[in-house]
């Protein structure tokens, strides 16, 4: 376009904002004065945009050349001076920087708080020489050692930081590392039995269209009935008609040609071996197509090894291996054959020849492969082999091999065992010279020899084998067998010392080992023997005991008594002070031993152990008990009476032992020289229970009225005096209300008030004041003191409290006071056995294993839980898991007795269905010993009852303690009986009857009870209910 002056570009723009022509007065008439701005006077004054000023100003007179801003401040300023830079006064400028006048930039932007301003400290002209070289270097060295320093730190922080950040958001990969990692137990088939992985997306699964069925009509059946055919429906996809006559005429044609080819076509008589027929098909093996392509495969591989390689006997022996698979026996023996000649130096390829072909050809092949490997083992075995059942060509085969290998110790065990005694031992004493290194060579030989020889041999293989020490034991077997015991430890201590000479490392369990092995050969002076010189090997003084009692105890485990015994007695004769290891041994005899043998070790415990009570005791009862000798029985505690003059155990044990055999007075005498010397409160309630015994048996006698109360007053003088020296001894008060509950109500209520007053924490004497009232009817009174009770232990809930008070009212009528009160025990206490098992049993039948299943999950190994479970499991007539549980219940605590009574009620129930069975027989038959067996069961509870001697439970105590069982001694067994039929609901027996009951049983059972053996947990409970 054409250029446009400014002139005229400026007029036109103002004509354009005026809309119309310019001109240079105003509408007064008068000239606009130089630089006048509209509206500026009354303070209306617009804001000025570019398109107000223009693109551009006029161009200046003398500086055409000047365009933009360059051209607008000559126009407002005028014309600069020569040599003039912009913004040079005040210091600043882009221009200035962009020329090099300014020699520092001091802009915030260039700041940094550690450098100051960038740039060189020193102008452009300073010299750089070495000095500033040398210094540059020293510090870049002070640099990087301050960053090694960092550096260690560093990369920990930066560790910790990813760590932090793969914890938070860990890869996938690292989640599945350790599944990845058990994927290498895999196995095979486990991993080819994984099922496929099928579509598990959410889809909205389509409807399946109604198939449309089509009658067919009554011309298709017609034409059908016509042709033979029979048209069952008509596809509605294609409307082809469906024949099910098709497959089966098309099966009939095809039997038919098959059994016309079998026939004969001159007199139609089959040909066919029906027999022969049926093996043939069984013969045929039905490949796939993968499957014979693979053989193929494998032959054109075998051949190619076969050929490059024919010295290479393993390829042959593949190469007829596949042949064989492939069921061409022929083509594999004609491999082999090939094999054989090209490695007639391979006894594995002569193995394979012989078992490809018939027993004949197999000894034709053998004979030829002794010609090329006549040192083979295998190749003689396998011909030995061979000749069976001649057992002389065995032989003659065996003989030639030993000839050409004589140092085979196979060969020679192969040989020896098809010949006789006599020859067996000339062939030994052969072998024993061809293979001197073979201890069962020697051993074989000495057992053949007599004693002289076989110490003579024995002499031999030691000198032959000085590091064996096999041949040591053997040699004191070998003495012990002969009577010579005192050549039995010679010989072991002879062999320790020379195999340490010799640096055999034996440690002491592999010495142990061999004891066990001495004592399961009947050796047992020698397993003796290798215990008293082994059993101290490698062990810190400090750790003896510990140490011999652990290798003990896994000796009884593997069933080596003697051994474990063995250890004992040796390790005593160390530490004969030693406590620990005379009960351990006297538990082992108990259990394991005679009477006479821990009659023995008990004197032997008491000499060396003289201040232990335990062992005075255990020695005192094993003659009493066990052995009948009351008189044994009095020395020992005389002999305990000096060692131990205030042992309350001992003063105890002495008056009970003159109680139980009727001497009162002797007991009494003993229990008062016990108050003076050891006077404690169980010395006085003994005291006071032998004369409220007393009492029972007067009044169970019939005597005067007078003796019954003299022994009366005697216990209550007793309890009160032990009540003034021990005032906080809960058992005085039970025993004074006791002895006073039917005479005197009145003051059984004071004793127990004293009770209360003086053990407030006693929940029995509480539950005994309470059962005061309600046999008195007063049914308030008790729960008032029930109430007071249980508010008193709040910060310390007990069940047993709760207990009474839910019996207490059930008893009063009130279930609905009853539930609520369980509920609240349970809540408060919700790990106590005895309120789930209340709450178990008493609970509906519908409900019980709900309540069976909660009890579990709060104490599951409680007995209480688990006897309520195995009532249960009775009561629904599962007797196996009823016995099970009863089972468990008794080996976790076997001091309950009431477990016992109703483990022992339910195997009676068991034997009494058995005998009704039995009787109900038509048959009048055996009933396959279910009779029998139960009553042995039910016999074992009551032995194994009684060696637990339990001492717990309500029912069980509501009978031991009662005056009339104490006075008559009944023992555990005849508790038993009484709690059992009360148990079953049955008329409880007389304490004669129930000591006749049991007296049997027990006389019967005084071999050793087999301790029942259960697992630590059931099965859950949870699929057995």
């Amino acid at each position: 376009p054409r250029a446009v002056k400014p002139t005229t570009f400026r007029r036109l723009a103002t004509e354009a904002m005026s809309n119309g022509p310019a001109h240079p007065k105003t509408y007064s008439g008068t000239v606009k004065p130089r630089g006048y701005v509209p509206g500026v006077g009354r303070g209306e004054v617009g804001f000025t945009t570019r398109s107000d000023i223009g693109p551009a100003r006029p161009a200046v007179d003398g500086h055409s050349g000047l365009t933009g801003l360059a051209a607008a401040n000559v126009a407002d300023f005028g014309a600069a001076p020569a040599g003039y830079v912009a913004g040079r006064g005040r210091g600043m400028g882009d221009l200035a920087r962009s020329q090099g006048e300014l020699g520092e930039n001091l802009n915030e932007s260039n700041y940094n708080e550690f450098s100051g301003y960038g740039g060189s400290l020193f102008g452009g002209d300073t010299p750089y020489d070495k000095d500033d070289a040398e210094a540059d270097k020293v510090w870049e060295a002070i640099d990087e050692h301050m960053d090694q320093r960092r550096k260690r730190r560093r990369e920990k922080r930066r560790l910790e930081e990813v760590k932090k950040v793969r914890q938070e958001k860990p890869k996938i990969s690292d989640q599945f590392a350790d599944l990845k990692r058990q994927l290498a137990s895999v196995s095979y088939d486990d991993w080819n039995s994984l099922p496929e992985a099928g579509d598990h997306s959410k889809k909205r699964p389509e409807k399946r269209r109604a198939e449309i069925f089509t009658p067919v009509t009554d011309q298709m059946l017609r034409e059908a009935a016509s042709q033979g055919q029979m048209v069952n429906e008509i596809n509605p996809a294609d409307g082809v008609a469906s024949v099910l006559g098709g497959l089966a005429e098309a099966r009939g044609q095809v039997m038919s040609l098959r059994l016309d080819k079998m026939a004969d076509s001159v007199s139609g008589q089959t040909v066919v071996d029906p027999k022969g027929y049926l093996t043939d098909l069984n013969s045929v093996t039905l490949r796939s197509d993968a499957e014979v392509g693979d053989i193929k495969k494998a032959q054109l591989l075998l051949k190619s090894v076969t050929s490059t390689n024919p010295r290479h006997a393993p390829g042959w022996i593949a190469a007829a291996r596949v042949e064989e698979y492939a069921g061409k026996i022929a083509q594999a023996r004609k491999k082999i054959r090939e094999g054989c000649e090209k490695c007639p130096e391979s006894e594995d390829v002569w193995l394979e020849a012989a078992r490809l072909h018939t027993p004949e050809n197999a000894k034709a092949i053998l004979a030829n492969a002794v010609q090329h490997v006549p040192t083979s083992v295998k190749v003689w075995l396998k011909a030995a082999e061979l000749e069976k059942p001649d057992v002389e060509r065995q032989k003659n085969v065996l003989r030639r091999a030993l000839e050409i290998v004589p140092n085979s110790v196979k060969l020679w065990t192969t040989a020896i065992e098809l010949e006789s005694a006599a020859d067996a031992r000339v062939m030994l004493g052969r072998a024993v010279e061809c293979v001197p290194h073979s201890v069962d060579m020697w051993l074989a030989l000495a057992r053949l020899e007599t004693y002289e020889n076989a110490r003579k041999v024995l002499n031999q293989a030691r000198t032959a084998l000085p590091t064996e020490p096999a041949i040591w034991i053997t040699a004191a077997k070998l003495e012990e067998a002969h009577s010579n015991q005192q050549m039995v430890l010679k010989i072991i201590s002879r062999a320790v010392q020379a195999l340490d000479t010799m640096e055999v490392v034996l440690d002491r369990e592999q010495w142990m080992k061999e004891a066990e092995a001495a004592e399961d050969a009947g050796a047992l002076a020698t397993c003796d023997a290798i215990i008293k010189m082994t059993f101290s090997r490698g062990v810190e003084a400090e750790d003896q005991k510990e140490t011999w009692m652990l290798d003990a105890k896994g000796c009884l485990e593997r069933g080596h008594v003697h051994t474990a015994r063995s250890l004992y007695a040796h390790a005593r004769d160390l530490v004969p002070n030693e406590e620990d290891l005379w009960l351990a041994s006297a538990k082992l005899e108990k259990d394991h031993g005679t009477a006479e043998m821990l009659d023995v070790l008990l004197q032997q415990a008491v000499t060396h152990c003289r201040s232990s009570e335990i062992l005075w005791l255990m020695a005192a009862k094993h003659k009493w008990t066990t052995m009948s000798d009351v008189n044994g029985c009095r020395k020992i505690l005389e002999q305990a009476f000096a060692e131990n003059p205030n042992s309350e155990e001992i003063w105890l044990a002495a008056a009970k032992l003159e109680s139980e055999n009727d001497l009162i007075g002797r007991a009494r005498h003993l229990l008062t020289k016990a108050r003076e010397r050891a006077g404690s409160a169980r010395v006085f309630m003994k005291s006071a229970a032998l004369e409220r015994d007393e009492a029972t048996r007067l009044r169970l006698a019939g005597q005067p009225d007078n003796l019954v109360e003299a022994a009366v007053e005697r216990e209550l003088a007793l309890l009160q005096a032990g009540i003034e020296q021990f005032p906080t001894f809960a058992k005085f008060y039970m025993m004074a209300s006791q002895a006073m509950i039917e005479k005197n109500p009145d003051r059984a209520r004071e004793y127990l008030k004293m009770g209360l007053k003086n053990c407030p924490d006693n929940s029995t004497l509480w539950i005994l004041a309470s059962d005061l009232e309600l046999g008195l009817q007063d049914v308030t009174r008790a729960r008032s003191l029930l109430d007071v009770a249980r508010a008193r232990s709040a910060s310390n809930p007990q069940p047993e409290l709760y207990l009474a008070s839910i019996r207490l009212e059930r008893g009063a009528g009130n279930a609905e006071a009853a539930e609520m009160l369980m509920a609240r025990a349970l809540r408060e206490c919700p790990t106590s056995g005895i309120l789930w098992c209340e709450e178990v049993v008493t609970s509906p039948k519908h409900a019980q294993k709900g309540k069976v299943k909660l009890a579990m999950k709060h104490c599951d190994n409680d007995p209480h839980v688990i006897s309520a479970v195995a009532r249960l499991f009775a009561n629904d007539g599962k007797p196996e898991k009823a016995r099970k549980w009863f089972a468990r219940a008794v080996a976790l605590d076997s001091l309950q007795g009431d477990t016992w009574a109703h483990y022992y009620a339910f195997e009676l129930r068991i034997a009494a269905d058995a005998r009704k069975k039995k009787a109900a027989s038509s048959s009048g038959g055996g009933d396959g010993g279910a009779l029998a067996a139960a009553e042995q069961r039910a016999q074992t509870v009551v032995k194994a009852c009684a060696n637990s001697d339990p001492r717990y439970g309500e029912l069980w105590c509501s009978i031991s303690k009662r005056p009339d069982v104490l006075a008559e001694r009944l023992g555990a067994a005849g508790v038993l009986v009484i709690a059992a039929a009360r148990v079953n609901g049955h008329p409880e027996p007389g304490l004669a009857e129930a000591r006749r009951a049991t007296s049997a049983v027990l006389d019967a059972g005084k071999e050793e009870v087999k301790e029942v053996k259960v697992d630590a947990k059931p099965a859950g409970v949870k699929s057995e209910t």
